[in-house]
Parts: structure tokens; C-alpha cells; sequence
């Protein structure tokens, strides 16, 4: 019977998918006006309040019951056994599971240490945690830090450790299964050793720059983060960025890093930090460089590790990705790794243990720079640990045309060629481990969106991770780590003996969505990862990230902030510099298709770079309609869901809705100025009329889709956020490009029409 009852439900779930796919479904309209009129309006920044006092945990299902083959933590009367020796980090471990234990589950039990658990085997009503040391005969399959061996009994859980770091994530992977059970149950013959396939897992934040609260800290071992990297742009003693880069990187507050790595250090989170440096090989440079190296470390014992990234750490002169000119790029590697090894030399004379973690990003990525890109790790010293980019360069082809990522995306798997060529070169060598920076969860390529719901592309990156025996991971950039369920599937990923990738999603849909749903959850989740992987905007700009906000100008507007047009400045080095478009001054100029108006240029076509318009057009339309046939089925798992998880899932609706809405507005923007410039060139008074009808029809229907894109930014003050700029896009901010297709309608469009006869 207990191998049937699963079976049983798993054909319901068939069953009650079936009958759902069969119906049309309900509209994007009917379930948009469904969800906001359920859902709260949250003020700006309202996300970062909620991290800092502590997302409340998902709470237990009381309709949930034990199972024949399952056993229970007791309302009360358990305890949490720690050894007597026990470190912080893994106290505070056991803390964390207590307040779940409280706040979601009902469940009240007390902590205490022991001086001698030799008798683990046979104690009741206790969750024993503690290193293999303690624990006699639990822990001998064990082989390195984080790994950890869970066994359940009757009336006993019993978490080993390698060490206290292992025990510290096995407490955290109990939270991790009584929020998938939605209940403090396990089965009873749970025994299952986890080996850490990674050394180190770190992210940036997702809340700002050096914000890091206790309770979002917290967060991290949940999700199987054990460092952080900050504070990226300046040195960890508050030297300054370098120039002729991030010289504007605001200091730290006195005693703002040693204060974070004091209170990362009680979750067991280490800190890695940049050096950053403009090398310039002559001696004078070379003993700074020695005593900047010294000094920070001298100050930071407890620093685990120094990324060295060209964007602030590079020899003479800076370039961006790519932008090395004709500059032998051979003998700029050359010189930048003998600055890397200075670094190792003079952190490893005061801490052999130091990883130092060269990055060269800024080295040209595109496919065929492979045997440059290579160069760099026969340069570098074999006591550092190369830090390479995952998929950035990584070719495709559509219709024929060949493109490369051109920045952090999900659409490609990678690793990208030239990574294929570096961890080949690397593999030769003797450093001791390889790490890279891999987005798991969010990218660049929908940078103001905290998570990005497309679960089989990411467990593709995982496997494709452990294949190329990445060792450690850089997991984000600028979008940083918000807690969510795409993060929680990578946290089981990261170590051995997860469940099955269908199993384990079908748990959290069950979760998200309620019983019944699960069929559908997952129908939608594989036509995300199926859109994403025929998306074609590979960018860091306007498309993926602020389309939905970014204007479509029929003409010129009036300038709304200072020009310089008729000044002895440079407009174009003016707001090359600034960042600033007075016609549009609400984001940085490169997040908007700014039209030439002249109508000399095809921006349209610029943009889409490495694609002709109508094949960029024909596969971002193919992607947005793939997301429409997930958000069918996900629409009616939301609409489905119990009473008591209805707004959490309309939520995660409105996140793959806003996708969408991403990819239709930037169709539509890249449309509208094809047809503002064939309007412009046009003799044919006819083929100027269809244009005006054709571009009135799309306006009407991106100010509908804006309305609802705003509402929803309105409920979800996460959308439009990335923390180097704050807010790509606001709900204010899509309301001015509401007011803008008014007046194109009202206006402009009638005026154009009157002037020309038409």
C-alpha cells in the first residue's frame, strides 16, 4: 500500500493535468484581474524590509498526516542534541531549525550539549547533531567538508558532519525537507549520505551593495551558501577604486567589514573580497602593490579568499570586455598574471590557506578568441585558483546566423568554447581547484527579476557544472540572492543523493500550488525551460531588462533635464558619460531604444546585432508564445490553489506573466521603429496609411500590456530592481511611458497625419 498511495496520486495529478490541457484555459486578462485584486500593493524597497526582519518560513499543511512509513517530530518534548565542543556557527544552526521548528511547524524542543554522545544510536526524542568525531560509527562514508550523513529512526534523527560544517547543512537540509513535506516528517528509513560536490558556493547580495541583515544571513546555509563576496568594487580596508574605473564606488562605514565578517562568521558563512590595483610592473608599483596586499591582509586574517577581476584589478590600461584595440593582448596576460602572482606570493607568506582567485573577464570571450583566452591559464600561478566565466561567449546559431552570449544568460547552457579551451588548458596543470562564476538561478539576461522560473535549463547548468568539474561557484552578479524555490532546487543539486529532478519538483509544486497541481506546475515549468532556450536577446541592455518600461518614441520628445546640444560640450561624450538621455532621463540612456532620428541608422537593426530583425523577431515571438503555453497551465494551478496558498501562487504567476510581458513589449518596440523608419522613408501615401493603422494597433496593444505590467510591478516590489542602479524600471516609471503612448495616440499620431495629408 505505501508504494501504491504515490502511484495513486501521481495518476490523479495525470488525470486532473489532462483535463485542463484540454480546455482552453483562462486568459492572461481574466487571471491578471483575478490575482491583483487579491494581492496587496507593496511600497518600493519593501522587499529589503521584508529580508531584513525575516521572510516568515512556509507553514506546516494541517491536513497533513503521518504516513505508516514515516516518523514525526513530537509536538513537544524533543530536544536538539549538540556536543559539548560544538562551534558557533553550528549553535546558531540549531537555532535556526528551532525557530522553524516554532514558527512553521508548531513544533516546541529544547537544545542542549552533551559531553559524550557515544550513545547517539539509542537516545529518544532527539535530533543529534554533531562532526563524525563525536558520533562513532556514523560518519566513515564522510570525505570532506560539508558532507553529511542523515539517518532516521522511530524517535531519533541523528545529523553527522564531516566536520561541524557538515552537521551545520544537515540541520539545514532538515529544514529544507520539513518544508517540502510541509510537515516535521520523515521517512523512517531515511539514511542518506550527501557529498558537497563544491568547495565553496557564494553570491552577492540581492538587496544592495554591503547590505547584508542578520535575518537575510541567515538565509544563505538554507540555501547551501557557505561564503559571500563583497564588496566587489573596493578594497576591504576602503581604498578606493582605481581609475579610470568605479572611481565613484562609495566607502564602506567605519568598521562595516570587520562587523560583516564577525556576524557572517555566526552562520558559517566565510567572506571573499576583491584586491583591486592598476599594475604597472615598475618597481615603485610593484612594492605598493606588495604593501596594499600586506596590509589588507594583515587587517582581515579571517578573509577566506581575494578575487583579483579586471574590472578594477588590471595592468596599465583598463579595457572592457572585448575593447583591447591593438594591443598585444598575449603580453598584457603576460603582465597582468605577474601581478596576480604577487598577490599569492605576499597573502601566502602570512596564510598559505588563502585562495586567491584570478578573474579575467574583461579578456575578449567571443568563440573565436579560445586560444587567447586558453594563454591566460598556462600564465597563471599554480597556487592560485583560476576563476573562469561560465557561459559568456558561448556561440549559437539561428536560421543560420551565429551569434555569442554577450553577457550572463540561461538561454545557453555552456560552458562557452573559450571556457571548454581554459578548463582543458587548466586541467594540465596543478592548481588546486577551479572555480567559476555560474549563474544558477537568476541572470543578467532578465537582470530586474529575482529569480527566473525555467527549472530544467538550470538543472542542465548543474549537470553541465559537475561535468566540467567546476570545483566552486560564483552564483551571481549585480541581481544578487533572493530566497526562492529555482535557488532551493540548486541547494539540493549542490550535494550527492538528491531526489530525482521530477520528484523533487513535483514537492515543491505541491507545496506552491497545493495538492493536484503538481502536473500542471511542471507542464508550465518545461515550457519555460523551452521558451528561454529559443530566446534570442543575449545582452546586458534595454530588451530583457527594462522593455516593458522603455518607451516607443514616434518622434522626437522634448528634452526633460539639461541638454548641451548647443554648447561647446559634446552631446554624445555628455551623455555617454552621464548615463543620462534628457529626452528619457528615468534610466540610464542604454536601457532605452533611442531612435535615430535623422533616420540614417536602423537602431532596430543595431540592436539586434548578431540577427537580422525578422529572425530576432520571428524566435522572441516564438519564446513569448512558448511562455503562453506554460502560463495556461500554470494560470489554473494558481486558480486551483487552497484558500491558504492562493496569493504566494498568484505571485509566482505574475513573475512568469511579467516575463512574458518582457518579451511582447520588446517585439513591439523593435517593431514599432521599423515601422517609424519605413514610415519616414516612405513615398507611398497608401503604405504610410497601412503604417499609421499598423503602429496605432500596436501601441493600443502595448498600453494594455504597460497597465498590467505596472499593477504587477505595484504587488512585487522585487520586479525592476538590481542593486548597481536600484530600480531599472518603477511603477511610476512605466507610467510615464503610458503618458508618452497617450500622447503618441492622441497627439502626434493625428498631427503626423494632418501635416501629410494622410
Amino acid at each position: 500500500m505505501d508504494l501504491v498511495r504515490p502511484l495513486l496520486a501521481t495518476l490523479f495529478s495525470f488525470l486532473m493535468a489532462l483535463s485542463v490541457f484540454s480546455q482552453t484555459g483562462t486568459t492572461s486578462a481574466e487571471f491578471t484581474g483575478r490575482a491583483l485584486a487579491a494581492l496587496p500593493v507593496e511600497e518600493p524597497f519593501e522587499f529589503i524590509h521584508q529580508h531584513t526582519v525575516g521572510l516568515p518560513p512556509k507553514p506546516r499543511d494541517p491536513a497533513t498526516a503521518v504516513h505508516p512509513d514515516e516518523m514525526g517530530v513530537a509536538p513537544a518534548g524533543w530536544r536538539i542534541v549538540l556536543a559539548s565542543d560544538a562551534s558557533a556557527p553550528l549553535e546558531t544552526a540549531a537555532q535556526e531549525l528551532l525557530r522553524f521548528l516554532k514558527e512553521a511547524m508548531g513544533v516546541v524542543v529544547a537544545i542542549e550539549r552533551a559531553g559524550d554522545l557515544g550513545d547517539w544510536a539509542t537516545r529518544k526524542n532527539v535530533i543529534v547533531a554533531a562532526r563524525r568525531g563525536s558520533l562513532s560509527g556514523c560518519g566513515d562514508a564522510l570525505k570532506a567538508s560539508k558532507d553529511y550523513r542523515i539517518v532516521a529512526g522511530p524517535d531519533r534523527i541523528v545529523v553527522c558532519g564531516y566536520d561541524d560544517r557538515g552537521a551545520l547543512f544537515g540541520l539545514y537540509n532538515l529544514i529544507m525537507r520539513f518544508s517540502l513535506r510541509e510537515a516535521p516528517f520523515l521517512p523512517k528509513a531515511l539514511d542518506t549520505v550527501r557529498h558537497s560536490k563544491f568547495r565553496v558556493r557564494m553570491p552577492l547580495s540581492g538587496l544592495g551593495w554591503m547590505e547584508w541583515p542578520d535575518r537575510y544571513l541567515a538565509t544563505l546555509p538554507l540555501y547551501g551558501f557557505d561564503a559571500i563576496h563583497c564588496s566587489i568594487y573596493r578594497n576591504p580596508n576602503n581604498g578606493p577604486g582605481v581609475a579610470p574605473y568605479w572611481e565613484d564606488i562609495k566607502a564602506h562605514k567605519p568598521g562595516a567589514m570587520k562587523d560583516l565578517i564577525r556576524r557572517a562568521a555566526r552562520f558559517g558563512v566565510d567572506v571573499y573580497a576583491p584586491i583591486l590595483y592598476h599594475y604597472t610592473g615598475e618597481p615603485e608599483n610593484v612594492e605598493e602593490l606588495r604593501k596594499v596586499v600586506r596590509d589588507i591582509v594583515t587587517e582581515f586574517p579571517e578573509i577566506r579568499g581575494y578575487v583579483l577581476l579586471t574590472e578594477g584589478f588590471y595592468y596599465k590600461k583598463w579595457f572592457g570586455a572585448g575593447g583591447h584595440g591593438s594591443q598585444d593582448l598575449r603580453a598584457w596576460v603576460r603582465e597582468w598574471c605577474k601581478a596576480v602572482g604577487i598577490v599569492a606570493e605576499e597573502a601566502h607568506k602570512i596564510n598559505p590557506a588563502i585562495e586567491i582567485l584570478p578573474w579575467e573577464y574583461n579578456l575578449d570571450f567571443r568563440p573565436t578568441q579560445t586560444e587567447n583566452k586558453a594563454y591566460v591559464m598556462t600564465q597563471l600561478p599554480e597556487d592560485t585558483i583560476p576563476l573562469l566565466t561560465f557561459e559568456n561567449g558561448k556561440g549559437f546559431e539561428l536560421d543560420g546566423q551565429k551569434g555569442w552570449l554577450r553577457d550572463y544568460a540561461i538561454n545557453q547552457v555552456g560552458p562557452a568554447e573559450v571556457t571548454q579551451a581554459q578548463l582543458t588548458e587548466a586541467r594540465k596543470r596543478r592548481f588546486p581547484a577551479v572555480y567559476s562564476k555560474a549563474d544558477t538561478f537568476a541572470s543578467w539576461q532578465f537582470g530586474t527579476f529575482p529569480y527566473l522560473p525555467f527549472p530544467y535549463q538550470w538543472h542542465a547548468r548543474y549537470r553541465a557544472l559537475e561535468e566540467w568539474r567546476i570545483d566552486g561557484t560564483l552564483e551571481t552578479w549585480s541581481y544578487g540572492f533572493k530566497p526562492n524555490w529555482v535557488a532551493e532546487l540548486r541547494a539540493w543539486c549542490a550535494w550527492g543523493d538528491a531526489p530525482p529532478l521530477d520528484a523533487l519538483l513535483r514537492q515543491i509544486a505541491r507545496r506552491e500550488f497545493g495538492p493536484g497541481q503538481e502536473e500542471l506546475a511542471l507542464a508550465a515549468w518545461k515550457s519555460f525551460s523551452e521558451a528561454i532556450q529559443v530566446y534570442p536577446d543575449t545582452g546586458p541592455n534595454w530588451g530583457s531588462n527594462n522593455a516593458l518600461a522603455a518607451p516607443l518614441f514616434f518622434e522626437k520628445p522634448k528634452p526633460r533635464a539639461m541638454t548641451v546640444e548647443h554648447s561647446w560640450t559634446d552631446q554624445a561624450i555628455w551623455s555617454r558619460v552621464s548615463q543620462l538621455n534628457p529626452y528619457w532621463p528615468l534610466v540610464p540612456a542604454r536601457l532605452i531604444l533611442w531612435p535615430d532620428f535623422t533616420n540614417q541608422r536602423d537602431r532596430a537593426a543595431a540592436y539586434t546585432s548578431f540577427f537580422t530583425v525578422p529572425v530576432f523577431q520571428k524566435y522572441l515571438a516564438l519564446a513569448a508564445d512558448r511562455m503562453e503555453e506554460g502560463l495556461k497551465v500554470y494560470r489554473q494551478a494558481a486558480l486551483r490553489a487552497p484558500e491558504s496558498r492562493r496569493r504566494s501562487a498568484y505571485r509566482e504567476v505574475l513573475l512568469a506573466e511579467q516575463l512574458q510581458h518582457m518579451m511582447r513589449s520588446e517585439h513591439a518596440i523593435i517593431e514599432f521603429e521599423e515601422m517609424r523608419l519605413a514610415l519616414a522613408r516612405s513615398k507611398d501615401p497608401q503604405e504610410r496609411r497601412d503604417l499609421l493603422v499598423r503602429m496605432t494597433g500596436l501601441l493600443g496593444d502595448e498600453r494594455e500590456r504597460a497597465v498590467t505590467a505596472r499593477e504587477i510591478a505595484r504587488r512585487d516590489s522585487r520586479l525592476g530592481y538590481e542593486w548597481e542602479q536600484d530600480y531599472i524600471y518603477t511603477p511610476d516609471t512605466i507610467d510615464e511611458k503610458i503618458k508618452l503612448i497617450d500622447d503618441t495616440l492622441a497627439r502626434q499620431i493625428p498631427a503626423f497625419r494632418r501635416q501629410q495629408g494622410l
